[in-house]
């Protein structure tokens, strides 16, 4: 029995040591998950307007492409998902990764204008959601609250920034887990506007 034992570690190693090895010959990042989303529809949420209760967005909305009538959006940009792509992001003012990548939706917003930017403040207090997005500006064409965490865990969120492309039929067509960088945006999601 103690012979048993003292193999144990040995055959913990080796499993891990496979693991990676799978990883690896499969070119799999471990940091960059799949997701079950992938070509299906967008999970059903319905969110209101961090500048207004009364103004509420659904991913019905968004599978329908429906043309929003209310103006909600501080930046001023178009507020319809109407014949858009739309582009999820979940963030917090409290996520330092989330203002590293923050300056991207601006030139996102900027160079592909048929981009619906959608924003999600994950578990965040909305006053600081509101003085992050004065500082920082806001490059979204909807900041929605997922106060709970509800939204997030109904599209598998796994920490923060996480974002989402979907196209007009209302099918998620990409993922990224952690920040933007310019070559992801280049490399990655140019290739869906």
């Amino acid at each position: 029995m103690t012979n048993i034992i003292k193999y144990v570690p040995l055959i913990l190693l080796t499993l891990v040591c496979v693991f990676f090895l799978l990883f690896i010959l499969y070119e799999k990042d471990p940091s960059n998950p799949p997701s079950a989303l992938l070509n299906k529809d967008i999970p059903e949420f319905k969110t209101i307007s961090l500048y207004n209760e009364y103004v509420k967005l659904s991913s019905d909305n968004i599978k329908r492409n429906v043309k929003l009538s209310s103006n909600f959006n501080v930046s001023g940009s178009e507020n319809n998902t109407e014949e858009k792509y739309t582009l999820i992001n979940f963030f917090a003012s409290w996520c330092t990764p989330c203002r590293a990548e923050h300056k991207l939706f601006f030139e996102i917003a900027n160079d592909y204008p048929n981009v619906f930017i959608l924003g999600i403040a994950h578990k965040d207090n909305p006053v600081d959601s509101k003085k992050y997005l004065d500082e920082e500006g806001n490059p979204y064409s909807f900041v929605g609250l997922d106060e709970d965490g509800k939204i997030a865990l109904e599209f598998g969120v796994f920490g923060l920034p996480e974002t989402f492309i979907v196209n007009n039929d209302g099918k998620i067509v990409f993922k990224h887990l952690g920040p933007l960088t310019k070559k992801i945006i280049d490399n990655e999601i140019s290739i869906f506007f």
